[in-house]
């Protein structure tokens, strides 16, 4: 499994931006508002291409079949 970071940067001008690394899919966002809760506004938002990678997997899941003997 790889590893889950949080990336905290603080301007000098106070503005802080939070990158995810690692966390794949919207968990990322929970974390991402985690911290927006705890430092005020969120200014904007931009998801990278891991926000993606969960919701391909998850799909291709959901076709997967079960048998019960």
């Amino acid at each position: 499994m790889a590893q889950e970071e949080l990336e905290i940067e603080i301007n000098p001008n106070g503005q802080v931006t939070v990158r995810t690394i690692g966390i794949k899919g919207p968990k990322c966002i929970d974390y991402a508002e985690l911290v927006a809760r705890i430092v005020g506004q969120e200014e904007s938002r931009q998801l990278t291409s891991e926000y993606y990678e969960a919701e391909v997997q998850a799909h291709s899941h959901q076709h997967s079949h079960q048998r019960r003997y």
